[in-house]
Parts: structure tokens; sequence; C-alpha cells
């Protein structure tokens, strides 16, 4: 379901909406990762903070 701008309650932080552009940007530069390689491990391990953060510092990067 989209976010609902008008309404301003508790943002949920605990999950990574790949389809809000916002959302792909704030988390790749907090995991500095390309907003690629975030929608590809949110697709892979699914949209919870803590399973992606725990995938990306797992999974080998084709630039590192």
């Amino acid at each position: 379901m989209a976010d609902d701008k008008g309404n301003p309650g508790r943002p949920d932080r605990d999950r990574i909406d790949i389809n809000e552009d916002y959302e792909l940007r704030d988390w790749s530069e907090k995991f500095g990762v390309s907003k690629e390689e975030l929608a590809e491990a949110v697709k892979r391990v699914g949209p919870i903070v803590k399973d992606v953060e725990a995938e990306l510092k797992r999974a080998p990067r084709a630039n590192g």
C-alpha cells in the first residue's frame, strides 16, 4: 500500500518500500549501495530493514 502523505503518523522505519523513490534514495545512501543493489537485496530477503542490512553485509559486491 502506498504511503498516505496526508497522514503524518509515525513513519514505518522497520521496512523499506522500494516503490517509493525517496525511500530507495535514503536507504541506499544509509547503506552505501546503489538503488539497484538495495532493490535486489529487498527482493531477495524482503522489506525488513535488519534483514536487508544483513544481506547487504553478507552479499559480495561487484565493485567492492
